[in-house]
Order: C-alpha cells, then sequence, then structure tokens
C-alpha cells in the first residue's frame, strides 16, 4: 500500500490528490513531536496516539483510492489491460466508494467530537491499559451505578444555577443589599474547595457511601435554603448555601468514570459527564423561571425564592432512594493489583513497549536525548521512570506541573472568574439598568446555558480539525477580552443589545477556550496526577471554584459602592487576568513553535 501510494506521488495523478500519502506533513510532524517532547509539554502517550491517528487517517486515503481505481477498472475495462496508474477515463464516481468517504467522514466527525468532549472533563488514562485491567474494568462495571453517577452530576449543576435569578430578590426580602447575592452564590463554592479534597479522598475507599453522603447533605443544605424565609434568617440561607457546596460529590463522579467504566465507553461516559453538567447548567435557571408562584401550607411560604430549595430537596430525596436500590459498589478485592510492586512492574512493562513504539518514530531525537540525559551511561533515567506513583499532597501535585501547565490553569482560573461574573452578577445588572423580571433573567441564563453543547460540536467536529489548538486557545482568549470590553459601561446609555450580544460573546467564546484549554491540559500534565487523591482532575477543579469564589466576594464587595458602579468594578478584573493569560500564552506557546 505504501509502495502504491509513492507511486501515485510520483505520477501526480489529479483525480487522486486526496488519496496521496502526505509524507511530508507526517516527517513534519515526528519533528514537532521531538521538539514537544524535549521541552517536557507533550506526553509519550498522547504522541503514540496522535501519530496513530493521523497515520491510520492517510492508510485510509490509499484504501479508498485502490477501490476506487479497482472498481472502475472492473466496470469500464474491455478487453483493455491498462496500468492501474494510469488515469481514468471519467471521474471517479461509485456509490460504494461514495458509501465509504460518507462513513469515513461520519466516523471521523463523531470520534473528534467525542474525544474533544471527553476531554472537557478531564479525566485522564494513567498508561496504556493491558488487557488484564480491561477485564477487571469489565467486572467493575454496572450500567446503572454509572447512570446514578451522571444524574448527581446534573441535579448538583441545576442545584448551582437555580438559585442564580433570584438570589438578589431573596437576600433583600431578609433585608441585605441586593449584592449581597454575591456572597449566597459563592458559599456554595466556598464549601467545595474543601470538599472536593475530603471527597476525592474518600472515593479511594468507596463510591456508594460518599454519593449517599452527598445526597443527604445536600437534602439538609436545600431545605434549610428554603425555611430561611420563614425564619427570616440571612445566617440560614448562607448555612444552607454552605451544607449544598459540601454535598459536592464531582471528584467522586469523575474518579468513578476513571477507574470503574471500561475503556472502550470510557470516551462516551467522559462526554456524557459533561452533557450533564451542561444540560444541568441550562435547567437551573430554566426551572427558576417556571416557579414564579406564591402560596403557603401551614407555616412554609412556596415563592419565586424558596421553591427553588424546595424542589431540590425533593429532587435528591427521591435521588437518595433510587442510588440505595439501584446503586452497586465495584468490589475492592482487585485494587491488590495496584499495590506498589504491581505498579511498578506493570508500569516497567508499559514503559519498554512505550519506548519500542516510539523508537520507530523519533529514533534520532531519542538517541540524541539519551546520550545528553545519560551520559555515563549507568541507566540512572531507569531510576527516574520507576518514581511514577501518584501526588501523596496539593504541594507535591503543583511540583508536577510544568510551565505551561500552569498557563493552562491561570486560563482556567481567568474563564470561571469571567463567566461567574457575568452569571452571578446578572439578576442585579438586569434589573438595575433594564428592570427586568425574573423570568427574563432565567431564559437569559438558559439561553447561555443552552450553548455549551453546540458550541462544544463545532469545535470537537469541524474548528479543532482545521486549526492548531494552541491557534484556537489564543483566539478565543482574544475574543473573550473583547467581549469583556464591550461589556463596560462608559459612556453612551447601556441598552439591552450591548448587554446581551457582548455577554453571549464572553460567555460562548469562554466556552471554546474551556474546551481547548482542558483538551489541552489533559495531554500534557503528568500521567502522575491521573489517579490518587491529588489528580489533575482535582487541581482543575480547585482552580475553578477559587475563581468563582473569588468572583461572587468581588461582587459583593463591589456593592458597596453602588449599584451604577458595580458593572465596571467587577468587569475591571476579569479584564486584567485576561490580558495576563493572553501574554503568558504567548510566551509560553512561541518557544515551542
Amino acid at each position: 500500500m505504501v509502495a502504491f501510494g509513492k507511486k501515485l506521488k510520483e505520477r501526480q495523478i489529479q483525480e487522486w490528490q486526496g488519496y496521496y500519502i502526505n509524507y511530508k506533513l507526517m516527517k513534519k510532524k515526528v519533528n514537532q513531536y521531538a521538539r514537544q517532547i524535549e521541552v517536557g509539554t507533550q506526553d509519550h502517550r498522547h504522541v503514540l496516539k496522535d501519530f496513530s491517528r493521523m497515520l491510520d487517517n492517510q492508510g485510509l486515503g490509499a484504501v479508498v483510492g485502490a477501490i476506487s481505481r479497482n472498481l472502475h477498472e472492473l466496470q469500464d475495462r474491455q478487453g483493455s489491460y491498462l496500468s492501474i496508474y494510469d488515469p481514468p477515463a471519467l471521474p471517479l464516481q461509485d456509490p460504494m466508494v461514495d458509501s465509504i468517504k460518507a462513513a469515513v467522514d461520519r466516523l471521523s466527525h463523531s470520534t473528534n467530537f467525542l474525544n474533544f468532549l471527553a476531554q472537557h472533563a478531564l479525566i485522564m488514562q494513567e498508561e496504556l491499559p493491558a488487557p488484564i485491567e480491561e477485564h477487571i474494568d469489565e467486572e467493575r462495571y454496572h450500567f446503572m451505578s454509572l447512570l446514578l453517577n451522571l444524574a448527581n452530576t446534573f441535579l448538583y449543576m441545576v442545584n448551582t444555577y437555580i438559585i442564580v435569578p433570584t438570589a438578589d430578590d431573596y437576600s433583600m426580602s431578609l433585608g441585605a443589599a441586593a449584592t449581597v447575592c454575591g456572597i449566597v452564590i459563592g458559599a456554595m463554592a466556598v464549601a467545595q474547595v474543601f470538599s472536593s479534597v475530603y471527597f476525592s479522598a474518600w472515593s479511594n475507599r468507596s463510591y456508594f457511601r460518599p454519593l449517599i453522603f452527598s445526597s443527604i447533605v445536600l437534602f439538609v443544605g436545600n431545605t434549610m435554603y428554603a425555611m430561611a424565609y420563614d425564619l427570616n434568617s440571612l445566617t440560614i440561607l448562607l448555612l444552607g448555601r454552605l451544607f449544598c457546596g459540601f454535598g459536592s460529590a464531582r471528584a467522586v463522579n469523575r474518579r468513578y468514570i476513571s477507574d470503574c467504566v471500561p475503556l472502550k465507553i470510557r470516551m462516551q461516559a467522559s462526554a456524557g459527564f459533561v452533557s450533564a453538567s451542561a444540560l444541568g447548567m441550562a435547567c437551573g435557571p430554566a426551572l427558576a423561571g417556571i416557579l414564579q408562584t406564591n402560596f403557603k401550607i401551614y407555616k412554609f411560604t412556596f415563592n419565586e425564592d424558596t421553591l427553588p430549595g424546595w424542589v431540590m430537596s425533593v429532587a435528591w430525596l427521591v435521588y437518595l432512594i433510587w442510588l440505595w436500590i439501584s446503586f452497586k459498589e465495584p468490589s475492592r478485592d482487585i485494587e491488590e493489583n495496584n499495590s506498589p510492586h504491581a505498579s511498578t512492574s506493570k508500569t516497567a512493562e508499559n514503559d519498554a513497549l512505550e519506548d519500542g513504539l516510539k523508537q520507530a518514530l523519533l529514533i534520532t531525537s531519542e538517541e540524541k536525548q539519551e546520550d545528553d540525559e545519560d551520559p555515563e551511561g549507568d541507566g540512572s533515567e531507569e531510576t527516574s521512570k520507576e518514581s511514577r506513583q501518584p501526588a501523596t499532597s496539593i504541594a507535591s501535585a503543583y511540583r508536577l506541573l510544568t510551565p505551561s501547565v500552569k498557563v493552562q490553569l491561570l486560563i482556567y482560573f481567568m474563564l470561571k472568574y469571567a463567566m461567574e461574573i457575568l452569571v452571578s452578577e446578572s439578576s442585579v445588572i438586569t434589573s438595575y439598568y433594564f428592570n427586568w423580571s425574573t423570568s427574563k433573567v432565567a431564559i437569559f441564563l438558559a439561553c447561555l446555558g443552552l450553548t455549551v453543547l453546540p458550541v462544544n460540536i463545532v469545535v470537537g467536529s469541524y474548528i479543532s480539525n482545521m486549526f492548531e489548538d494552541r491557534q484556537i486557545l489564543l483566539a478565543s482568549e482574544i475574543m473573550v477580552c473583547i467581549g469583556i470590553l464591550l461589556s463596560f459601561h462608559i459612556i453612551i446609555p447601556y441598552n439591552v443589545p450591548q448587554y446581551v450580544c457582548s455577554g453571549l460573546i464572553m460567555f460562548v467564546f469562554a466556552e471554546v477556550l474551556e474546551g481547548v484549554n482542558l483538551s489541552l491540559l489533559s495531554r500534557v500534565m503528568s500521567s502522575r496526577l491521573s489517579r490518587g487523591t491529588y489528580n489533575g482532575g482535582l487541581l482543575s477543579t480547585e482552580a475553578g471554584t477559587i475563581a468563582r469564589v473569588i468572583a461572587d466576594a468581588t461582587i459583593t464587595l463591589a456593592g458597596y459602592l453602588g449599584q451604577s458602579l458595580l458593572l465596571n468594578i467587577t468587569l475591571l478584573p476579569s479584564l486584567l487576568i485576561c490580558i495576563s493569560s493572553i501574554i503568558a500564552t504567548c510566551f509560553t506557546y512561541n518557544s515551542l513553535y
């Protein structure tokens, strides 16, 4: 097949241009991989995966070309024995070939989208799986448990955003300023900073018990949030939101997919995790917009402020019963295979396999690298390869981060900060400038949430195939910056089109940026951060959660200066952080390309 491709290349037949094996491109990619591995911004696993995919896309083009030509010869040859390398007299059109091409295109777009969406969840693979590991995964997998895990993800995101349209009204009804909504919304994120750590540690021993605990705490927290109205207590309101944050089991959700879902469907499960989060983000404000009523049962008030709490309390109670009946705790017996001795031998075996495969691709670069790193030939490099145990603390995890990973975490912090400012202060800003009702705010936020999946489809299926990730990353940062600039209220009267359009630009391109950024992060982060309590998913979650906490605190603090200054004061830090991330991106990636 390779000889066939080379022959086509030599003959330069115009009709066959789409079927040539692009050796020049492949050589360029190998050189690029060598540079990236040298500076430590790409791991070997991703190099093998990426190059294999590119090679398959090329071994496919040649196959389609061979089938096309041979079918044409079989149909049109009338006693003439022409060379198969001769150009065809008629255009190469055949239903079978067209079907193959269409199938290849659909498979390519579908795989790219699922892969992109799955990387959005930042659920990384530690190493190339052995057959025994795949067998273990099959034993641990339970579909209903996975469904319950995704339901937990969905309900938690609904719980996070269902109060946003009414948080300012609820705060004022309890005698506080409207901008106290920042603290009310952010209290959940404050608790999540701590809950992410203990849930991640707890998931080392169990998945069922953390999810049970999460459901109970969230039930109690939402009940407290709803009852604060009748108790006329802002303290109870904030404690209810803190309880909800302490019930955040997203670390468990990620670990369950990473540890208990077979490799062959892990990509789909990861994509399901992201989709559940996106749908929850859209459904939360939409539900708040529907719950516009006011009645009383005994001493309990049910209105637009309290109903989000009551509805979520019932939802978590139903989920708790479903979880208790249907969830199956994965067997922990197989964890013995992950003992230090087994882990070391397995790592060494996979290192040998990886080195053997890499040798064929990067032979010259690898030999040079070995000479530079181990000039004495004493095998000191082997010692470092054996040290691949998971990080044991936040500090040790931080030391594993390369400069490029730190920049990407800064970008993640920036986009989460900007998105939280936009979402959390929306009810206050729109009420002050446009006199919007709760229903209008809910519709606006729901529409923002509904853009998440379509944006990821477009980026994952098309844009990521047309441009390099670093180009999309930088362009998205610039567009977020433009969205922030357009949001400022400077001279002209602030109007609805300016607010909606600038907010949409900021939110959509922040979503694009998040997807591409997490996709890059999952590739370059150390494999030691793929397992254990202090994993890559935890680090990204903490970065995003801290950004949300700071953003919500900024809204409340800026409120003391008056609502007329709230918009510009809260947007200024977003602009500064965005400009800083753009500069950091340019400096970091300019040295690699």
